[in-house]
């Protein structure tokens, strides 16, 4: 619809406004769309909803132990229960006890010779490493004889520091002759005193 010029233009101007007008184009009126309350516009395009899919739970895995324990056979048990138990040594592989000292009673026996002396060695003039040998030789074959009582004679030395007296405990007590000596003792006086001693044998 072309608009109407105002009125109190000239004919020179009513020309110019005619031209003009002629050549505007009126711009296109659109309607309104009916709006609905609640229903989705035409010009939105639709998104699609994202439906989250639920997760479904796989076949539940039992732990399983790759150990397997498998019953022990008797005999095994009885060894392990044998193990245990602290093994006592007899015979010959028993532990060796240390000669001691005489108890008293065996010591006045032997000394009013009720119970007999069945041999004697004197180690007088032999060095130490001999007179140990020496020692050593005839305890081993008074035991072998089945002899049960020996007296050693070891002196006194020169006042009272002999070396064969000092070493003698030690040479009783020492491991080659735990399996030979059971005791020993000072012998009384009229046997050599401090100078000679008493020893018992084990049996064979």
């Amino acid at each position: 619809m072309a608009r109407r010029p105002p009125p109190d233009l000239t004919p020179e101007d009513r020309r110019i406004w005619a031209r003009v007008a002629g050549s505007v184009t009126p711009p296109k009126i659109r309607k309104a769309a009916r709006v609905t309350p609640g229903a989705i516009q035409p010009d939105e395009p639709l998104k699609p909803e994202t439906i989250k899919t639920p997760r479904v739970p796989g076949p539940m895995k039992a732990k399983v132990s790759t150990k397997i324990r498998t019953a022990e056979p008797t005999t095994a048990l009885k060894q392990r229960g044998s193990a245990s138990r602290a093994v006592v040594p007899s015979g010959k592989d028993a532990p060796r006890a240390v000669p001691e000292e005489l108890e008293p009673r065996r010591q006045r026996r032997l000394s009013r010779e009720r119970d007999p002396i069945e041999a004697s060695i004197d180690l007088h003039g032999f060095g130490r490493f001999e007179a140990e040998d020496q020692l050593r030789a005839f305890l081993v074959s008074s035991q072998s004889r089945g002899l049960r009582a020996v007296l050693v004679v070891t002196g006194q030395g020169r006042r009272g520091g002999g070396i064969i007296r000092a070493s003698i405990h030690e040479w009783l007590q020492g491991h080659a002759l735990r399996g030979t000596v059971s005791g020993f003792a000072t012998a009384h006086r009229r046997h050599g005193g401090d100078g000679a001693i008493y020893v018992t044998l084990k049996k064979r």
